[in-house]
């Protein structure tokens, strides 16, 4: 008989698809592997040892059994359910969209799997445990940054993408190049957003800020700004992004 080789690692489960009458795939994306696509046998069961630690934006310590096609959750133990998310609606769906973000944009075998699992990791416990929407959307914001830092499009707020001039006023922003522009080179420019020099410099202290951080920046910012600037790095987001991120058409609509 042969035995099937094993691993263990740390993943966070991204969302789910049903399998046979009681089992289910489940998306997870570890901090070791990228993306894994594993089957949770009997999860649906009411007496199942997975159950609830299979559930979406779960950090979960794996032991996973190699298989021909998919890899088969053999145990697993929660590090982290984020609790708290689950009492609040705004909670719930930003972390859905994070979720989302990393399923569209992870791959297996990731060699960012490190980074871009912490970074989802913190914004999901940042987010459990934030007091107000306003401090859900700064760790959205700071999140969706980091997630662009790590896949490599970066947006430049401090020069001019067409002349290469340092920027210190009101300037324009390029979904589609994702970068600003200054006054001088606007006319030969479409699909141009206005972006207040105040929201520029904020935009770019956040790319900077770690989860935790407090300072006069997010302090003053209202809530209605950190919109502005989700909105506005959500259509960023959705440029690079080859499959629809779904979660922002709910979001539209809370």
């Amino acid at each position: 008989m042969t035995t099937r080789q094993t691993y263990t690692t740390n993943a966070i489960n991204l969302k789910s698809y049903p399998l046979k009458e009681s089992d289910k795939i489940i998306v997870m994306y570890s901090r070791d592997k990228g993306i894994i696509h594993a089957v949770a046998k009997g999860i649906k069961k009411p007496k199942s040892s997975l159950g609830a630690r299979m559930e979406a934006f779960i950090a979960n310590n794996l032991l996973l059994s190699k298989g021909r096609n998919l890899d088969v959750v053999s145990q697993a133990e929660t590090l982290n359910s984020f609790g708290d998310t689950r009492k609040d609606l705004d909670k719930i769906f930003y972390s859905m969209y994070l979720t989302e973000v990393v399923n569209n944009f992870g791959v297996e075998n990731d060699p960012c799997a490190a980074d871009t699992y912490d970074t989802l990791y913190n914004a999901l416990k940042a987010i459990a445990c934030a007091t107000e929407k306003k401090d859900v959307l700064l760790t959205v914001l700071k999140f969706q940054l980091k997630i662009m830092h790590i896949s490599g499009f970066s947006p430049e707020f401090n020069t001019c993408l067409k002349c290469g001039c340092k920027v210190d006023s009101n300037a324009y922003f390029l979904i589609n190049e994702g970068g600003i522009i200054c006054e001088n080179c606007i006319n030969d420019s479409r699909g141009k957003l206005v972006i207040h020099n105040k929201i520029r410099e904020f935009l770019n202290y956040l790319a900077q800020a770690d989860y935790s951080a407090v300072t006069d920046y997010e302090t003053k910012a209202t809530e209605k700004v950190c919109e502005v600037c989700f909105n506005l790095l959500k259509k960023c987001i959705e440029q690079h992004s080859a499959r629809k991120i779904r979660t922002t058409e709910i979001l539209a609509a809370i």
